[in-house]
């Protein structure tokens, strides 16, 4: 039983009621009572003051052949909006999602700096413009969470971004003086983690989520939430080394697994092999279909060299889903099978490993998810993904 002052209870009670109203769409007030197990006078009065708010809407349903039609309750999902943001080394692409977490459009614009202060101005800009654009709705923009390819500790301090070559940046600090916002970072991992937990695993308390593009980042929910360590460093999987003395890695140690086992190790390789730059996936597709054994033996090393640090995963964390977000695997004839067949140990366990079916959009579903949850303040959602509405067009804003 939760026990505590009235307005503590109020809060726990309304946190429960709008996450089972999310989860399921539209549900009757009865229905609300029986899965949260609270009073109908409690629903019917923290109904009535999150109706007030705007959050929710009364439908009554159509079609219902016994008795009286009920009064459905569902999310206003125009009440407001997210503003995902994943912030990469050449590019910042921005997705606007619904309440329900649906997106509503999507933008990217190409860099060519790694500059801080030109970055930072160029993301007040379009942060005004998605308020002024969005300013209609009940709430506006809820909140924003920029993606983060680095280090991001507790505190939201940036402490190391490798590709831009950012130590010790304040970058939440300095956006909220300038837009009056709420802004939260997280490592872009963990929000692919987040993403395959709120949109497709919905039943997974503990999942793993590998990026396999620039380099190997780990996301990890336990128990639903973040994993992140002592000081929110957890997940750098990519320089666990799986080859003693072997290739030089950037973070200074040799034999890195992302140096085996990630996107860009493979690309890096063909470009210089066969001295063409810009190697695209569509290359590869087409080497793969004319039986290319250079490039086949390739595919095969880098699930070889994928599986060891897949072991290593397992066997540390024991998931209860594990996936992979690679498109290299998602084009290569039973890529699954095959890492699976190197999955031998008999005292691995896990439930599921699968590819990713949001892919490269993960990361900024994640953040504009985890600013809904932000603004709900619920303990998890349980949101719907369809690849059809969420590969969405890109658009001017």
């Amino acid at each position: 039983m939760i026990t505590g002052d009235a307005a503590y209870i109020k809060k726990i009670n309304r946190s429960i009621i709008l996450r089972e109203i999310v989860k399921e769409g539209f549900i009757s007030r009865a229905d609300l009572s029986k899965v949260t197990a609270l009073t109908r006078a409690t629903i019917s009065a923290q109904v009535a003051d999150i109706i007030e708010e705007g959050l929710i809407v009364e439908t009554q349903l159509e079609h219902y052949t016994v008795g009286r039609k009920p009064i459905m309750l569902s999310l206003n999902n125009e009440a407001g909006y997210a503003l995902g943001i994943d912030l990469d080394y050449d590019h910042i692409s921005f997705t606007v999602t619904d309440l329900m977490g649906s997106p509503v459009s999507s933008h990217r614009i190409d860099t060519n700096t790694t500059d801080y202060g030109e970055l930072l101005n160029l993301l007040v800009t379009q942060i005004k413009k998605y308020n002024s654009t969005y300013a209609d709705s009940r709430y506006g923009i809820i909140g924003i969470v920029i993606a983060i390819h680095g280090l991001v500790g507790k505190d939201e301090i940036i402490h190391y971004v490798p590709r831009l070559g950012w130590n010790n940046i304040s970058l939440k600090t300095d956006l909220e003086k300038q837009i009056g916002n709420n802004v939260y970072l997280e490592n872009n991992a963990n929000l692919s983690a987040f993403a395959e937990r709120v949109y497709v695993h919905h039943e997974t308390d503990n999942l793993l989520s590998a990026t396999l593009y620039s380099g190997i980042g780990l996301g990890m929910m336990m128990n639903n939430e973040f994993f992140r360590g002592h000081d929110g460093f957890a997940g750098e999987i990519g320089h666990m080394i799986v080859v003693p003395n072997g290739i030089q890695c950037n973070c200074g140690n040799k034999g890195c697994w992302e140096k085996y086992a990630s996107e860009n190790s493979i690309f890096n390789y063909l470009s210089e092999k066969r001295q063409i730059k810009g190697i695209s996936y569509d290359h590869i597709q087409k080497w793969l279909a004319e039986g290319d054994e250079e490039v086949h033996q390739l595919m095969e090393q880098f699930l070889y060299y994928l599986s060891i640090g897949l072991n290593n995963m397992i066997n540390m964390y024991n998931p209860d889903v594990l996936v992979l977000d690679s498109e290299l695997l998602r084009l290569y004839p039973n890529s699954l099978d095959k890492i699976r067949g190197n999955l031998n140990s008999s005292i691995s366990h896990y439930r599921a490993l699968q590819i990713s079916s949001i892919g490269r959009n993960s990361a900024v579903l994640g953040a504009c998810a985890l600013a809904i949850k932000h603004f709900l303040d619920v303990q998890m959602l349980n949101l719907k993904y369809d690849i059809e509405t969420t590969e969405i067009a890109s658009v001017n804003i």
